[in-house]
């Protein structure tokens, strides 16, 4: 998505752009980065075309704002949709990466996008995220040739950032509105709400779409605390050990408690501690682990 053009003669001159993000908070769907960019030289119009941080604004209205950036040749504009299942693996892994560096990592990646394209950018201004003196520094440090402004509400200071508030918060609700579900098997309605954790509609669309087993379809973030306590409704797991051979001490595998879910931690710990692993069946077909080739 974005821009899909050949590279405009305005893009030569200094440039600013705007970044935002849309969805950080929701349980449901993508997060979506946008970024508007313009000649520096633009920005007195920019000003007058009635950009507004995009949570002000009604969705007809933000829906005719984004079809008029579109199709002014004066900017341009790009996104970054990051799936659920993709910021949950993030936040879930051994090595945990959480949502600020999500975030981080999605602006950075748009400024290295359009700089790749030939866009000379000289300024940004971006939202904080974190602490906004460490961010700008971050960012100053990727990008030394670029002068950053990190401020709060920034989408409702800078009229190139709240383009890019629009770009976001338009995307994010497309994509809702068109997701295709993986879960095919089973009757799911699309009657959830906003998608934010307070939203009564999404607290039953959450409530009514979950599996005793598998948990919660794609479209959830099941990283997020909203969802925990669903957990308790499920059935209980039991996670084997990964046992040696030659010792009743083996690794560890991580418990199902881990990602927020119950389970008897007496029947746990009995087969995490005894014997009673995988290595019987192991044992049984005389298979020994290879430590030398």
């Amino acid at each position: 998505m974005g821009s899909e053009r050949v590279l405009p003669k305005w893009a030569s001159e200094p440039c600013i752009m705007g970044i935002d993000e849309a969805g950080r908070g929701p349980v449901l769907g993508p997060m979506v980065y946008g970024c508007l960019y313009c000649a520096r030289s633009y920005q007195k119009t920019l000003s007058s075309l009635n950009f507004a941080d995009s949570k002000t604004l009604k969705e007809e209205k933000r829906e005719e704002l984004f079809e008029n950036l579109k199709a002014d040749e004066s900017m341009g504009w790009d996104v970054d949709i990051i799936d659920p299942r993709e910021l949950s693996a993030k936040m879930l892994k051994k090595n945990k990466i959480n949502l600020n560096e999500i975030s981080h990592e999605s602006a950075i990646g748009l400024i290295t996008k359009v700089l790749n394209m030939g866009v000379l950018l000289t300024e940004v201004y971006l939202d904080t995220v974190g602490d906004t003196e460490k961010y700008r520094i971050k960012l100053s440090e990727r990008f030394p040739a670029v002068k950053f402004v990190v401020a709060k509400k920034a989408d409702s200071l800078y009229p190139v950032v709240s383009g890019a508030s629009i770009v976001a918060k338009v995307t994010r609700d497309r994509a809702l509105r068109e997701w295709v579900l993986d879960e095919t098997a089973e009757d799911i309605d699309r009657n959830f709400g906003s998608g934010y954790p307070g939203d009564p509609e999404t607290k039953t669309w959450l409530k009514h779409h979950k599996h005793s087993v598998f948990g919660f379809p794609t479209l959830v973030r099941f990283s997020w605390g909203t969802c925990t306590p669903y957990f308790k409704e499920l059935v209980e797991v039991l996670w084997e050990s990964d046992m040696d051979d030659n010792s009743n001490c083996g690794k560890q595998q991580l418990k199902l408690s881990n990602f927020g879910v119950t389970t008897s931690k007496r029947k746990s710990e009995e087969i995490e501690s005894s014997s009673k692993g995988r290595c019987k069946f192991f044992q049984a077909r005389k298979l020994e682990q290879l430590t030398n080739f």
